[in-house]
């Protein structure tokens, strides 16, 4: 921090120990239960309208926080819509619901209402859940809340480990969820996912408060509702993996036009698109550049054994690109240099940064907050970059605001952002 402490936020702990701060090396070994099943039994899937209207009505007449969690079929289907929706309420028990037999479960949302959903990693499940008409008008996340209460290992398993002594078993948190009928092992442990949420959420919350950091979490979680999925990224085949390897632009257009023929053909089987073929023989494909199906086979690639038709057709289109119209190799700059130019093009920046990351990293020590949870890198590079005219605690301030920093953050990395600025200018 700076040795300026007349700005540094008051501490938010009280001095005592909680359980998420003791270290795990010094923590005592711990006999851990296995939560093998639901205390309720495995419930039936509900997949017709009139079931459907049951689970909302008994949840509708239930107490308490629901408690929420979404399987995909990530690496299986194209997308990341939902295939099983699990729900829990106090007085309602579970429901298993699925929104490929019911993909409208907007009564269940209105049964929900106001009331406050229980989520392990929210942004996670928040669009495909948005995707089936539910929607959260008040959310805590326990992924999120163990973080700020400096949880070494935040995954839900490690979570009701930490907190309840509990062991959850995860060998079916890859399958494809998308099959039908889903075997009953995998709807058990469906359903112990969200079978202890709420008292895993409680003793988050116990934590938070007792280290004063409630209002971070309460900041965190109201600016999750907003929450709709990642930024749409340009040129996103541009993150194919090895893609370091192509170093002309004909080859990225080649690279370009075989994402694109992969996307579309994945899209059209409702498939993941590195099962239609994979990054390293895209990659391949865009160094060999092959122009008959026998150069697919002498690649010894597998798509040259199924339909070689689409990818010797996107090797072509490339080829007919004029070189006026092929993709730069990199696309222009819309933030900062990375931070390892700093030093030569800019100093004093590279000044400003390094004073400023030391003293959030010793707030975050103190705290026991991971500090990329006080301020995103990406934020703290911007304002450090291209400082604002104002560079008082306010300006800067409202700067960091601009970028989507919340009023908790503001309050404890301004100050900071500020003096770095004024010492290194």
């Amino acid at each position: 921090m700076s040795d300026d402490t007349a700005q540094r936020p008051a501490s938010p702990d009280d001095g005592t120990t909680t359980a998420a701060a003791v270290d795990a090396d010094e923590a005592p070994e711990r006999v851990l239960t296995p939560l093998l099943e639901p205390a309720d039994g495995v419930p039936e899937v509900v997949a017709d309208e009139r079931r459907l209207l049951e689970a909302a009505a008994a949840i509708a007449g239930g107490t308490g926080p629901v408690a929420v969690d979404a399987e995909r079929a990530s690496g299986h289907r194209y997308g990341q819509r939902a295939y099983l929706v699990q729900l829990r309420r106090e007085g309602s028990g579970t429901w298993l619901l699925d929104p490929v037999a019911c993909p409208d479960l907007s009564p269940v949302d209105e049964a929900i209402g106001d009331t406050e959903w229980v989520l392990h990693a929210a942004t996670q499940d928040l669009p495909c859940l948005a995707e089936v008409g539910l929607h959260p008008r008040a959310l805590f996340d326990t992924e999120l809340g163990a973080r700020l209460v400096g949880l070494p290992r935040v995954g839900l398993g490690a979570a009701v480990e930490h907190y309840l002594g509990l062991s959850l078993a995860k060998e079916h948190s890859a399958v494809d969820w998308s099959r039908r009928p889903l075997p009953e092992p995998w709807l058990r442990y469906a359903a112990l996912d969200v079978e202890v949420l709420v008292a895993l959420r409680d003793a988050v919350d116990a934590d938070l408060r007792e280290q004063g950091k409630q209002e971070w979490a309460r900041q965190e979680f109201e600016a999750l509702l907003a929450f709709t999925g990642p930024p749409v990224r340009q040129d996103p085949w541009r993150r194919t993996s090895g893609m370091h390897k192509v170093r002309k632009r004909r080859g990225l257009a080649v690279v370009r036009e075989l994402w694109l023929a992969r996307d579309r053909l994945a899209r059209q089987r409702d498939t993941s698109p590195g099962r239609v073929l994979s990054d390293a023989a895209l990659v391949e494909l865009a160094l060999a550049t092959p122009h008959t199906p026998a150069d697919l086979e002498a690649r010894e690639l597998r798509v040259a054994r199924r339909n070689p038709r689409p990818w010797l057709e996107a090797v072509r289109r490339a080829e007919a690109i004029p070189e006026r119209e092929l993709p730069p190799l990199a696309l222009p700059a819309t933030g900062p240099p990375p931070q390892r130019a700093w030093a030569d093009r800019d100093p004093v920046a590279a000044a400003r940064l390094a004073q400023a990351r030391e003293e959030l990293a010793a707030f975050a020590e103190e705290h026991r907050v991971p500090v990329e949870n006080l301020l995103t890198p990406e934020t703290l590079r911007r304002v450090l970059w291209q400082p604002p005219q104002d560079t008082s605690v306010e300006g800067v301030g409202t700067a960091l605001g601009a970028y989507g920093a919340r009023p908790w953050q503001v309050e404890i990395a301004a100050p900071v952002v500020a003096t770095a600025i004024a010492e290194n200018s």
